[in-house]
């Protein structure tokens, strides 16, 4: 992925620290922006004009240190505009059309899953399963599930990815699946 940069070859030269901090704070913004519209694109577009309007404004802004409140501003206010300026066309019609009935995934079904990956985990060798367990159930990371353990990362990392791969071959989720 690509950060969209509003810079030219000129701009470039003319505030290069401009050009850093777009590179630097570039992936933030852009999750900002994907948090305002539902589009990766959209989002995009966004970035690129309100990064736009903060290289207008560079000279101006006397506190760089303020930089990325100036940027999500930008991204607020023309997310704003742009919501305001679309247009929204009504149709009158003589029934109300009925969206297709979306299949709510079966509650049962969904427990018979769960309960079939804890039989699962529960036959799992301890060490194992206490990764396992600590890893995805307690949801602590490799370094976390290490220091509790008293081993190493790396240890983590091979007994969670051959427990993984046993999970995977177990008949009882393979069919429950």
């Amino acid at each position: 992925m690509t950060t969209p940069v509003c810079t030219s070859a000129s701009s470039a030269a003319v505030f290069p620290s401009f050009s850093s901090y777009v590179r630097a704070r570039g992936p933030v913004l852009l999750r900002t922006a994907r948090s305002l519209t539902a589009n990766p694109s959209d989002a995009e577009d966004l970035l690129q004009t309100a990064l736009t309007k903060t290289f207008v404004a560079w000279e101006r802004i006397e506190d760089h240190r303020a930089l990325d409140g100036y940027v999500r501003r930008a991204l607020l206010n023309t997310r704003t505009s742009q919501w305001r300026k679309r247009k929204v066309d009504e149709f009158a019609c003589e029934e109300i059309p009925e969206p297709d009935p979306v299949p709510a995934p079966d509650p049962a079904e969904a427990q018979v899953l769960r309960d079939a990956m804890w039989r699962a985990v529960l036959r799992l060798p301890a060490r194992q399963r206490a990764m396992v367990v600590l890893r995805y159930y307690e949801d602590l990371s490799e370094a976390q599930t290490a220091e509790v353990l008293g081993v190493s990362v790396g240890t983590v990392k091979s007994a969670v990815s051959r427990a993984l791969a046993k999970l995977r071959e177990d008949p009882e989720l393979s069919v429950a699946a």
